[in-house]
């Protein structure tokens, strides 16, 4: 994620009052209408990182439970819901603002398959067959491991994650990391990590599971 003040996605209750504005933005093709407050990450739009993983990450599965780490006021997770009507969508952020604007976008535009929540909010036996996250980098390398260490290896067999992240905020040395740790910790998953996709400024990591 991107550079905002230390309010965003480290505090589970910005310290700024809450003041909802009105926020027009293009998803999925079409112009929507939602709202969004300070205190959150990237409160004005979607950030440059999230465009990229919506425009360029393969369609999600039609099915089954798919989930957005780190939502912010819901790009991600309300794209994939009108992307795959039929799925469960989940996201999770530690940030309650966050979380309410997710929640509260999703009943905007008629999405019942949306739930916000904290992490320990979601089923601690969900399988997951589509991540797609613009991961929180900033809150650090081991803050940052920890968070996808602790989503990752909940994908389902044959499951896709997909991750946006600046080249000069570690994503090559990211993807190493991650082909190693999930490589070590979980072997009889058969977990690969390959980068899907580049630009000048991002690359989009895949990181698929291959056995049950």
């Amino acid at each position: 994620m991107g550079t905002q003040g230390a309010d965003h996605y480290f505090s589970s209750q910005p310290s700024t009052p809450m003041k909802r504005r009105p926020l027009s933005v293009v998803l999925v093709g079409e112009k929507r209408q939602l709202q969004t407050a300070g205190g959150i990450f990237s409160p004005d739009g979607v950030d440059k990182g999230t465009v990229i993983l919506l425009n360029e990450t393969p369609p999600p599965a039609a099915e089954g439970h798919l989930l957005d780490i780190g939502c912010g006021w819901g790009p991600v997770a309300l794209t994939l819901a009108l992307r795959s009507p039929a799925a469960t969508v989940h996201a999770v952020d530690v940030n309650e603002r966050s979380i309410e604007l997710t929640n509260d976008n999703a009943k905007a535009l008629g999405l019942d398959n949306v739930h916000a929540s904290t992490p320990e909010g979601v089923d601690p036996d969900l399988r997951f067959n589509t991540i797609w996250s613009n991961p929180p980098i900033r809150v650090g390398k081991s803050e940052l491991h920890s968070i996808l260490l602790m989503w990752l290896p909940r994908l389902a067999q044959q499951g896709n994650a997909y991750l946006v992240v600046q080249k000069n905020l570690g994503s090559d040395s990211l993807q190493r990391w991650l082909a190693a740790e999930l490589g070590e910790q979980f072997p009889e998953a058969g977990f690969t990590v390959a980068r899907d996709s580049t630009n000048k400024a991002f690359r989009i990591l895949k990181v698929t599971r291959t056995k049950p």
